[in-house]
């Protein structure tokens, strides 16, 4: 095997993007094996450890215990659950919602167009996190669905420009002209020479999405507008570990590296999928 052959096969290497997959697949079967993972329930407290101040790490609580005597380390591992249904939840409604929402506008452009990006102009126009606060607070009842529908009703609207340009741009290609001309339906058009062609750029947006929901359900949570307590969320623990900050800094330290674990793994997919795409583009 020569150099020349070496080479591609050498660039088609991304330790990144593997870093990021093991991460993000780590994470998520710790979320679904909580269970069975968590050394103790996350509900209850600990007889043998005094309430009141959160007790440091030991062999019998390897992250400690919490102001309750519950201990941190099966919190975490079932905030990965929660936080991860939310915010994976949230990703597929706000993708699934900005792909209909662009690929509509940007293949029959025209008042159709006018309309919905002008919508999408107003979700835009307030900033994202307060409008899921306001939302979240006005609920009747807060859950994990409900918290899934309003961070996924407020977070398409990336998704939903991203993928009007690639369609304005894919409906002008000559296999799109060519199936109109031979009479091919709107429908048939999107489903064999629209959609197929927008995965790549599908992958990309699911990442940063992904990332996107996990950190506003985080953020939704510390102000006290995420699923109630006492389920154990990232963002929830970051909130109750604010007040012993100075006496029990590991209280903040786990969840808010989780948090930011989850964020740069799906990140780290996102970038390097872009940067797959943009190589196999210039190819």
């Amino acid at each position: 095997m020569d150099g020349s052959e070496v080479g591609p096969e050498r660039k088609r290497r991304s330790p990144l993007l593997v870093f990021g997959l093991l991460l993000a697949v780590g994470l998520i079967l710790t979320g679904v094996f909580a269970p069975w993972l968590a050394p103790y329930d996350p509900l209850q407290p600990d007889p043998r450890v005094p309430v009141g101040l959160p007790a440091p790490p030991s062999s019998q609580h390897l992250l400690g215990t919490d102001s309750r005597a519950r201990d941190v380390l099966s919190r975490l591992i079932h905030g990965a659950r929660l936080s991860l249904s939310v915010g994976l939840g949230a990703m597929v409604l706000a993708v699934g919602l900005g792909t209909l929402v662009g690929v509509l506008a940007g293949y029959f452009r025209g008042s159709v167009d006018v309309l919905l990006m002008r919508l999408t102009d107003v979700v835009m126009a307030f900033p994202a996190i307060l409008l899921a606060l306001a939302a979240a607070t006005v609920l009747p009842q807060r859950n994990a669905w409900t918290l899934i529908l309003v961070i996924g009703l407020i977070s398409w609207t990336a998704a939903a420009r991203i993928f009007r340009s690639e369609t304005l741009s894919l409906r002008e290609r000559v296999y799109v002209e060519a199936a109109r001309s031979m009479g091919a339906s709107h429908g048939r058009i999107l489903a064999r020479h629209i959609l197929p062609h927008l995965l790549p750029t599908l992958l990309v947006v699911a990442s940063l999405s992904t990332a996107a929901t996990i950190l506003m359900d985080a953020g939704l949570s510390f102000l006290n507008v995420g699923v109630p307590a006492p389920a154990p969320t990232w963002g929830s623990m970051l909130l109750d570990a604010q007040q012993y900050y100075s006496v029990a800094p590991w209280l903040a330290v786990w969840p808010g590296l989780a948090v930011l674990l989850t964020v740069a793994s799906f990140n780290l997919i996102a970038f390097e999928l872009r940067r797959r795409e943009s190589r196999g583009a210039k190819g």
